[in-house]
């Protein structure tokens, strides 16, 4: 059995200010409704988080659109 392990990340890590992407909570719900944002994950009635590596291929997403090269 393959298992790969995969952390999380809530809201506030990823949005501004203290996150990488800088959009606020509005901008940030409405681009996933859109599906340009990924999805959220359901780790409680009252829990929503991200897959990390779901946040890092958007973070290179962007920057690939933009035209930055690392």
């Amino acid at each position: 059995m393959n298992v790969s392990l995969t952390s999380f990340l809530r809201l506030n890590e990823i949005i501004a200010p203290n996150g990488p992407i800088p959009v606020s909570k509005s901008s940030w719900w409405a681009k996933v409704r859109t599906g340009e944002y990924p999805k959220p994950v359901k780790l409680g009635p009252r829990t929503t988080a991200w897959r990390s590596q779901d946040i890092a291929d958007l973070i290179r997403r962007i920057e690939a659109e933009a035209g930055y090269v690392s």
